[in-house]
């Protein structure tokens, strides 16, 4: 069961470095051939390369664990990546913070109750400006 009181709870910062290798290696391993992401000396990031943060983010960078849904029950529903100007490049640090972002009910059209919760993990260059944001949504059904 979901605990309501995870709301708003953010993990430690943690940093991600963008390499040029692991864009490649990200790339070749969905099938892209796209040489924004093979060829050029900078390469940027695949829209969903964010999503090896997980590798970077340590105990206590994601509050994940304070969400308390069910291993068995709970479902991944959404992923969304937003990015505010061009996708971060190799060479580029990024300073990542996750949060539970928004907990709420809707009723499924059996009529049973679904939980939904939402993370936010927010990107952030070098200097301190928001290049992007990651939205993860899960299910738990009642």
């Amino acid at each position: 069961m979901v605990e309501w009181g995870a709301l708003g709870v953010e993990g430690a910062p943690f940093e991600m470095e963008v390499e040029r290798g692991k864009i490649r290696e990200y790339a070749r391993a969905t099938g892209s051939d796209h040489p924004a992401y093979l060829a050029d000396e900078r390469p940027v990031v695949p829209a969903h390369f964010l999503t090896t943060t997980f590798f970077w983010e340590g105990d206590d960078g994601s509050p994940w664990d304070r969400v308390q849904m069910s291993q068995q029950r709970g479902m991944h529903a959404e992923q969304e990546y937003l990015f505010h100007g061009e996708p971060p490049r190799a060479g580029t640090r990024l300073t990542c913070t996750s949060r539970i972002d928004r907990i709420y009910e809707k009723e499924s059209r059996t009529g049973d109750v679904l939980t939904f919760v939402e993370m936010v993990t927010a990107f952030r260059d070098e200097s301190g400006r928001l290049v992007a944001e990651a939205r993860m949504t899960a299910v738990e059904p009642g």
